[in-house]
């Protein structure tokens, strides 16, 4: 049991160095801001309100 724990525990080292090196934690700040951020509808297009997906909305359709 001890050296699979160890495998495992060297894998998650080396996944997450990898991360590191390819730039998964350069832009922290951003993901954070973009979320509040607000997508214009394509052009001609009204923005959609309802809640898709809700039982109301699947029986008008």
């Amino acid at each position: 049991m001890i050296p699979i724990a160890l495998g495992f525990g060297l894998l998650a080292l080396v996944v997450f160095l990898w991360s590191l090196r390819n730039g998964q934690y350069e832009d922290l700040d951003g993901a954070a801001a973009r979320i509040l951020i607000d997508d214009e509808p394509p052009a001609g297009q009204q923005p959609d309100t309802t809640l898709s997906g809700t039982k109301e909305e699947t029986r008008r359709v």
